[in-house]
């Protein structure tokens, strides 16, 4: 089994058409076609399943598609890993963040910590806090900002950001000239809300504040990022809480004004795995300005 037949597996389980894989690889049929029988000999087993009007994946091919996945990520990060030692490079991070911590931070850190690290190779990926504990549990990252404190035990955290949360509104809504909102408020409004399964923490604490103000919000629309949040909030779709941080978008048709009286909090933390603590963790991490950096401005 060689590298060339799992790269050629992988391209034709995703295109499953014998012609648009062989053009994305730049070679011709017949050479894709053989590398695919040689490599369904040496497995063994039929990979797919093929005839004049379509090609589908096997079960073995299907079980085999995430193992080709990983091994061929493995073989690139080994060649970068080889070209950055060739150049001097002296380590690499593999970071996942939340879009909101470009607001919070994040950026001035990298700065800081580049100009003390010249030679670390960092790679960023936006994502969300559930998406970021699952490859940081499976290895597909090294560092990530998340919103949650929930995670499983074998990752370790550290708070970076606690500040309060903020309305957003449509910049003509009828609480915008207010110098505070409070969240009574906005009762009868329809909001704009984080999905339950993409951070948990900010959806419940979300809950929690209109809970505390005596009602449960109307959900109408439901965003996977921060910004997509304020996004739609711009658009006139609804309103939101969100954290302080956000109030520096500018994005234009949304504005954001105090949310007074309300207790939760919106926390940002650098994680990792126990297992794989690397001291150019700890030194970005310190670039935040310790434990935690505590926001809470109007």
């Amino acid at each position: 089994m060689e590298l060339r037949h799992l790269r050629y597996f992988a391209v034709l389980a995703e295109e499953l058409h014998f012609g648009r894989a062989a053009a994305r690889l730049a070679i011709s049929q017949p050479p894709l076609s053989v590398a695919i029988r040689q490599l369904e000999d040496s497995v063994g087993a039929r990979l797919f399943e093929r005839n004049s009007k379509e090609v589908r994946l096997t079960a073995a091919g299907h079980a085999m598609r995430a193992s080709a996945r990983k091994i061929l990520a493995q073989a690139e990060e080994a060649a970068v890993e080889a070209r950055d030692a060739a150049a001097g490079v002296v380590g690499h991070l593999r970071i996942g963040f939340v879009g909101a911590m470009l607001y919070r931070g994040l950026p001035q850190a990298l700065r800081g910590f580049q100009g003390r690290y010249p030679g670390v190779r960092v790679k960023l990926t936006e994502m969300n806090s559930a998406e970021q504990i699952t490859e940081l549990m499976q290895g597909g990252l090294d560092l990530g900002f998340v919103h949650t404190s929930r995670m499983p035990q074998e990752l370790e955290s550290r708070l970076l950001v606690s500040e309060p949360f903020v309305c957003c509104l449509p910049a003509r809504h009828r609480l915008s000239r207010r110098a505070s909102v409070r969240a009574s408020d906005l009762r009868d409004e329809t909001f704009v809300l984080f999905g339950q399964g993409v951070s948990p923490d900010y959806h419940d604490r979300i809950l929690s504040i209109c809970a505390e103000a005596g009602f449960r919000p109307q959900v109408r629309h439901e965003a996977r990022h921060w910004l997509a949040v304020v996004s739609l909030v711009s658009q006139g779709l609804g309103v939101a809480l969100v954290p302080q941080a956000l109030s520096h978008s500018a994005l234009r048709g949304a504005v954001f004004r105090p949310l007074a009286g309300a207790r939760a909090r919106s926390d940002a933390y650098g994680v990792s795995r126990r297992d794989a603590r690397s001291p150019l963790i700890d030194r970005l991490l310190d670039e935040f300005g310790g434990a935690s950096v505590v926001v809470d401005k109007p």
